[in-house]
């Protein structure tokens, strides 16, 4: 690789490899902050990933991969690589009489998945309309909603050791999943980079629509993955702003889990708690709760706040930077802290 050099790789009508310097995070992270990176390498197949991999420079660089950065927030410009997946697809990996595996590329938009899944009566991510982001991102986070985890469909992830540039096969199992966590987003092991997600859906789906406000919104409607898809999509439109319009990364905050004892004493305290069981006797505080009660919602400070429809979302209103998100974000996470004794933890991963 040459320094300082911007290029892309051609052949034929087809763009192959993006290799850009200095390069604009703008459109990469739905935050909408306006932070650059030294490099920026796009790649089209897992060949091209192994050629970066394999570089020597690269390897002596600091690296990131994202998807379309809809749970990142660039506090900082990078001064590394950045690293990007154009891998798409989606097709048909295997099929029973009551399933289907359906294998996709990591770089595939993930509401483009569940809306391909949907118009095929596949079922088992309806519920997970409308996320943002890309699928192999979705893999690693383990995003859910409305009582869905993308976890409860992962059959296998396929991906590359960034360090010994082998390809493994994760089992659902290996991938250690829990709540908003994954075995790829721990860092005491080799860094993995997925390229294929391959999902087990259901030909005669089981509907889970009692989470939430999802039960009222069907009321009406005859029960189909259609009906369950459309409802959800009127709620989140309804509660959450558009990142092309409104920078933002969703949900800031994980919900918080307390020990029974804790919840027992704020439950004392505030009788209107909401909660759910979590499981070996521990509870799931609603982290908009616990910043609601703290007076957040709908406020502003300078560029930066928390969304008046949803105090789980923290805004960028125009120019704010990464810092001033950080700082802002700062502000509940210790205000929440001096109120409940409760420290909420980002569900966005702060890069720097």
């Amino acid at each position: 690789m040459t320094k300082g050099v911007i290029r892309s790789v051609f052949v034929g009508e087809f763009v192959f490899m993006k290799i850009e310097q200095n390069f604009s995070l703008l459109d990469y992270n739905t935050f909408r902050v306006k932070a650059k990176t030294r490099w920026f390498m796009e790649y089209s197949d897992e060949d091209e990933l192994l050629r970066i991999l394999r570089d020597e420079y690269f390897r002596e660089c600091l690296s990131l991969h994202i998807g379309s950065g809809s749970n990142l927030l660039f506090v900082n410009n990078f001064n590394g690589i950045i690293l990007h997946s154009r891998i798409k697809g989606i097709e048909l990996a295997d099929e029973t009489a009551d399933e289907v595996l359906l294998r996709i590329g990591a770089a595939e938009l993930w509401d483009d998945v569940v809306s391909f899944a949907v118009s095929k009566g596949w079922g088992g991510i309806e519920n997970l309309s409308l996320i943002p982001g890309e699928t192999g991102a979705a893999a690693v986070q383990n995003i859910g909603a409305y009582g869905m985890e993308i976890k409860d469909v992962i059959d296998t992830i396929e991906a590359y050791n960034q360090l010994t540039n082998e390809k493994r096969i994760f089992k659902n199992h290996e991938c250690k999943y829990a709540y908003r966590h994954s075995f790829f987003k721990e860092i005491d092991h080799d860094p993995y980079i997925v390229t294929y997600v391959t999902l087990r859906l259901q030909k005669h789906p089981a509907f889970k629509t009692d989470y939430g406000n999802l039960c009222e919104a069907l009321k009406d409607s005859e029960l189909s993955l259609s009906s369950v898809r459309d409802a959800v999509i009127e709620i989140r439109r309804k509660k959450l702003p558009d990142p092309a319009e409104l920078g933002n990364a969703g949900s800031f905050f994980m919900n918080p889990v307390e020990s029974a004892e804790k919840f027992g004493e704020l439950k004392a305290l505030y009788p209107e708690i909401p909660s759910y069981p979590a499981g070996e006797g521990r509870v799931k505080i609603p982290a908009a709760w616990l910043i609601e009660r703290c007076g957040f919602k709908g406020m502003r400070v300078g560029n930066v706040g928390v969304y008046d429809k949803q105090a789980l979302i923290i805004v960028n209103h125009g120019n704010a930077t990464g810092d001033e998100i950080a700082t802002f974000a700062d502000t509940i996470i210790n205000t929440v802290n001096e109120k409940f004794g409760i420290t909420l933890t980002p569900e966005v991963r702060y890069v720097e």
